[in-house]
């Protein structure tokens, strides 16, 4: 992309700044589906007036804002170049890393393509997303910690298929805990079948995402991908395999050392879940929760935790998440005004989140 010398604008403190889209990129492309890329890049500078003539884009207004809309217009033709598809929300995501100072671009989180299948890519969609897939690439063993919401499960199994169709692997091992079961499957009605999968189900729906699903009953009989509670782990080592724990929260302590300890020869492990929401009984403390201080130092094993912001559901979501956030601060802080003896719980609890 060339850009134009600035020039003095209407205001002694406005610049003009004019960008010259390239020729491989159409401006159609640029300006998205009924412009709704220009309305969300006007939205973001309300001070910038933005004006598109043939293949130029022109921006006026205060030195700063245009200065940083001139390097969202950047970002954007750098991801239409490597095809990905831009929207309203590519750009308001990409106007929150640029305003946090992130070091991730723009451009290389939404130009990364994981996985496509089906008529459609898979990427990451923030910068602690993009830090998550770089982390499983990296690592032997990658601890994914975060709030619903925030792709933590999604990109562990697109990363897993990917390698499978590279040959880097020769299985997939999908497992998570029956704990609203209590793992005693046996007191539950119908086959085995029927009891395991309600808590097996959400993985289920992610393969169908990546994978046809008439190819997913064969792959699952021959053992390529094999789906099942955690306490059919014990007992093995599991080699040459993509291997991915989720919602790891509802592991007691011994189940997450039982779990690690499977790691076999030319295997890889995704470890996911939301320290938030433990559903283990009164007195069982989580795996998950006391992890971090029990591997630290360990080569070869990444944390990365996923906030509020790297939420890809609804805009709620992330806002109910946050507010939970400060209803949690604000219930422990209370706590220990009327009881100083709950220090103890408090400072657990907090270090806990």
């Amino acid at each position: 992309m060339t850009a134009a010398e600035s020039t003095g604008g209407t205001l002694p403190t406005d610049v003009e700044h004019r960008i010259v889209v390239p020729a491989d990129v159409s401006i159609a492309s640029l300006l998205g589906p009924v412009d709704s890329v220009l309305r969300a890049l006007e939205a973001g500078f309300t001070t910038v007036d933005v004006r598109v003539r043939e293949d130029e884009i022109v921006l006026r207004g205060p030195v700063g804002d245009v200065a940083l809309a001139a390097r969202l217009v950047d970002e954007l033709v750098e991801v239409a170049q490597s095809g990905a598809p831009l929207s309203a929300d590519v750009v308001t995501r990409s106007i929150a890393m640029l305003t946090a100072s992130s070091i991730t671009r723009p451009a290389e989180v939404f130009s990364l393509d994981i996985l496509s299948s089906r008529g459609k890519s898979i990427r990451p969609k923030t910068a602690g997303q993009k830090h998550y897939v770089d982390a499983i690439d990296a690592s032997t063993v990658t601890f994914g910690i975060g709030p619903a919401g925030t792709g933590k499960t999604y990109l562990a199994m697109a990363k897993a298929v990917q390698a499978l169709q590279a040959r880097q692997v020769h299985r997939i091992v999908l497992t998570r805990p029956a704990v609203e079961a209590g793992e005693r499957l046996g007191f539950l009605p119908g086959s085995l079948s029927d009891k395991i999968d309600p808590y097996l189900r959400p993985l289920y729906d992610a393969l169908h995402d990546m994978i046809d699903p008439q190819s997913i009953p064969k792959l699952i009989e021959a053992g390529t991908i094999e789906v099942a509670p955690l306490a059919y782990m014990r007992g093995r080592t599991l080699n040459d395999a993509f291997i991915i724990l989720d919602e790891a929260q509802n592991t007691s302590v011994e189940q997450m050392k039982m779990f690690l300890t499977r790691l076999g020869f030319q295997s890889k492990m995704v470890i996911t879940g939301d320290v938030t929401q433990v559903d283990l009984p009164g007195g069982t403390q989580s795996g998950l929760r006391v992890i971090e201080d029990v591997l630290t130092g360990v080569d070869d094993i990444e944390f990365c935790r996923l906030s509020s912001t790297d939420v890809v559901r609804h805009r709620l979501v992330g806002d109910i998440i946050e507010a939970y956030s400060r209803w949690d601060v604000s219930t422990a802080r209370h706590t220990t005004r009327q009881d100083p003896r709950s220090s103890d719980r408090t400072t657990e609890k907090g270090h806990r989140r």
